[in-house]
């Protein structure tokens, strides 16, 4: 894997609180990486730390192979969950001076901005005020501020908060194309929806600790543990006996429209899968044999209560 930014063994300390602990993680170049835990679990320390709003007591952050500089932040797009935008300035004003705060000129700050408003449906909000824009306009107008001097890792703490669904399926699409043109972006959000959609990878933060890493994929496979439902009729033997003990039923069957039957069943070892299905395909109307993949929302609840 390409790493662009490298955590290890970073803790920092508050008075009477220890927000992170020992946490490490490696994020590839070029991939969506989501940032979960519940609130207070260390996700905003960790974002500030990176971005250099704050210190670790140890440990580091390398960005591209060398600990983090203060230069670095100017290849660092900060989206923060809380917004920073000035309510008497005009849209276009504000964005033309954030856009020269990141080192582009005014010309090629404002040819990039109206390209921005231009996808994001906003030219018309140029001369408006923000404080005339509802929370999901502004959002939009930070979130091109963020993005507009076009760096190399992206972070967005809660992107989605306060837009309708038509708009945040339209900033996911813009996310996923700044992935596809390079970028490298760092999703912390309470939307596991939006993390089995978007994100490559991710980790889980719990009490100051990281408590699971890995792509988003393996991660939903292993906490499935094997878990299947078959949609059946005209069984002809008790599924333990067709099956040679391979395959455990959970829970009762369930007769469903069309006179079949489902069943959820746990194979414990890869192996018998493929024996399973073809034991199962041979005595009885097989319909569907479908594995069951836990939501994200699921695996985000078990791991904070220690279920996984």
């Amino acid at each position: 894997m390409d790493t662009i930014l490298k955590i290890e063994n970073v803790s920092k300390t508050y008075t009477g609180h220890k927000a992170l602990d020992n946490v490490s993680m490696e994020i590839g170049r070029g991939t969506i990486y989501g940032l979960l835990g519940p609130n207070g679990a260390g996700k905003s320390t960790l974002i500030r730390i990176i971005n250099r709003i704050t210190l670790p007591d140890c440990g580091k952050v390398m960005l591209n192979g060398h600990e983090i500089t203060t230069e670095d932040i100017m290849k660092i797009g900060y989206l923060p969950e809380e917004r920073g935008l000035y309510k008497k300035m005009r849209v276009g004003e504000q964005a033309v001076f954030f856009a020269r705060l990141k080192g582009l000129d005014r010309t090629t700050a404002r040819k990039r901005l109206m390209d921005w408003f231009e996808r994001l449906s906003i030219t018309d909000w140029w001369d408006k005020k923000i404080e005339d824009l509802s929370k999901g306009m502004a959002q939009k107008v930070q979130f091109i501020c963020t993005v507009i001097h076009q760096p190399e890792l992206l972070i967005f703490d809660e992107p989605f908060s306060g837009f309708d669904p038509i708009n945040a399926d339209l900033l996911k699409r813009e996310i996923l194309r700044l992935r596809d043109n390079g970028a490298t972006v760092i999703f912390s959000t309470h939307n596991m929806e939006s993390v089995e959609e978007i994100c490559d990878s991710m980790t889980l933060i719990n009490k100051s600790r990281n408590i699971l890493s890995g792509s988003v994929e393996e991660i939903r496979r292993k906490a499935g543990a094997n878990i299947f439902q078959i949609v059946f009729s005209d069984m002809t033997r008790p599924l333990a006996e067709i099956t040679g003990n391979k395959a455990e039923c959970i829970g009762e069957s369930e007769s469903i429209i069309g006179g079949f039957t489902q069943q959820k069943i746990h194979i414990a070892s890869d192996d018998d899968v493929h024996d399973v299905i073809a034991a199962v395909n041979d005595n009885c109307r097989l319909r569907s044999f479908q594995e069951i993949v836990p939501t994200m929302n699921d695996i985000f609840i078990r791991a904070v209560n220690d279920q996984l």
